[in-house]
């Protein structure tokens, strides 16, 4: 097996090819740079894996970053929406056809997209998915949590038109003791440092899920569905909103400079 650990911190993300190794005894993984921030970045990542000439039979899209003060990348994407939502489209969609070259009717290649419940109270602003006119870090982070639902099960429905062999889900890891809560205010921090033994799941436990999206064979050939704690369960009522999945879509698609086709249009 051949493990492909992606992200924008090079030192973390060797420390972690050397842990892998050293307990698996797999000397086949490695660290590759991408940072979701940037289009570019992800379009030079897809070069790089694509002529390495490996199969996808799995790819996790898990990058995040949570109630950062109001700012935008290089591309004139508000932070959230683009590191955490509009990244993964572009590099799922740059890796479809590695995911359906590598898929079979046995094994099926898996995408694994995480979101978190708070996409329940999400609200997705077609008209301003930037967060430009009215910005709140808390609306920007669940918006994308929301985006992120949507675009799976929009995928998934577009992929099994299609008839490939590759199915998409995805997955709410919890509330997960980590890094990504530095940007929130100092008594958050001051809650979460007296309440995270019993509140918090360790990264171990949060990736449980994920892991069971990944391999499972409970999950063979089945796409489309949210899961958390390892169990199938009903996301919020407006991500089953197939026109607004579809609105999403098209919009993304005009975003990262993708030309939708008929077909995917369809």
């Amino acid at each position: 097996m051949h493990v492909i650990i992606a992200g924008n911190c090079e030192d973390p993300g060797q420390e972690s090819v050397k842990r892998i190794i050293k307990e698996t005894r797999n000397n086949k993984v490695e660290f590759m740079y991408l940072e979701l921030a940037s289009l570019q970045s992800i379009r030079q990542f897809v070069e790089h894996f694509k002529a390495k000439n490996l199969s996808l039979h799995v790819l996790v899209n898990n990058a995040a970053v949570m109630l950062v003060p109001q700012r935008y990348t290089e591309d004139g994407f508000e932070e959230h929406f683009a590191v955490n939502y509009l990244g993964h489209f572009l590099l799922t969609h740059l890796l479809l056809d590695a995911l359906r070259q590598s898929g079979s009717s046995d094994h099926n290649s898996r995408i694994v997209t995480l979101s978190s419940a708070t996409h329940y109270i999400g609200e997705l602003n077609l008209n301003d998915l930037q967060s430009r006119h009215s910005y709140s870090s808390h609306g920007a982070y669940a918006q994308c949590k929301l985006a992120l639902v949507l675009f799976s099960y929009q995928l998934q429905q577009r992929l099994a038109v299609e008839g490939s062999y590759v199915i998409s889900n995805v997955v709410d890891p919890g509330v997960v003791n980590t890094d990504l809560y530095r940007h929130t205010t100092w008594l958050f921090k001051l809650c979460k440092w007296l309440t995270s033994w019993l509140l918090f799941q360790t990264p171990s436990q949060g990736a449980s899920t994920v892991i069971y999206a990944a391999v499972s064979p409970d999950l063979e050939g089945s796409g489309g569905f949210y899961l958390t704690n390892g169990q199938k369960t009903k996301s919020a009522d407006v991500s089953y909103d197939e026109d607004l999945q579809k609105e999403l879509w098209t919009r993304s698609c005009k975003l990262v400079g993708i030309l939708e086709t008929h077909d995917q249009a369809s």
